[in-house]
């Protein structure tokens, strides 16, 4: 099959193929298709091109090695952008130290806060995106994961390495902290 014939399969093809005859021509089609998307959600935690670079190669290198034991429960897509979060994470984890629990305990939000749609509607996207660089990692992943990449709560909670209940207490509590932190920025003027 000619190169070009090949950007032309899905990725479930892809992944057959390359469990089936071997041979990196298959991954490369994929490292390809994906890379730019991979890249961004890297800078997108890290904002520093050249690590985000390396982060990504990394993360290729990675599914790579883990390719031939997808079990395809998901898309390739949502499995790529799982092994992405979980690898940056991990990543501002070592680098930062920013271990989650200790953090939220010490940016404590109150219990109280108003989640109704009309604050959600108030809502502006690039005052959004200032507030997604004020909350811990973990917490953007999640929001990330969930209303960007459409994980489920188990694919989210695998990829976090939490239970799923763990998943939707903290999901609750990135909102919370979302709306709580744009309405004290800018809302309250």
């Amino acid at each position: 099959m000619g190169k070009e014939n090949l950007t032309s399969l899905k990725d479930e093809e892809l992944i057959y193929r390359f469990k089936t005859e071997g041979g990196s021509v298959f991954f490369d089609v994929l490292y390809k298709r994906y890379y730019s998307k991979v890249l961004d959600k890297c800078y997108s935690f890290v904002k520093n091109r050249s690590i985000a670079e390396e982060l990504a190669e990394d993360i290729f290198s990675k599914t790579f090695e883990k390719l031939a034991t997808f079990k395809q429960l998901s898309s390739f897509s949502s499995w790529l952008y799982s092994i992405t979060y979980n690898f940056c994470i991990d990543y501002l984890r070592e680098y930062k130290k920013l271990h989650y629990p200790d953090w939220s305990t010490k940016n404590e939000i109150p219990d109280i806060i108003d989640e109704t749609d009309e604050n959600i509607e108030r809502i502006n996207y690039e005052n959004f995106l200032v507030i997604l660089e004020m909350i811990h990692p973990e917490e953007k992943a999640l929001l990330m994961m969930k209303y960007k990449d459409n994980l489920s709560m188990k694919q989210i909670g695998e990829a976090l390495r939490i239970s799923e209940d763990a998943t939707k207490m903290r999901l609750k509590r990135a909102r919370t902290r979302v709306i709580y932190l744009y309405s004290e920025k800018f809302l309250n003027d």
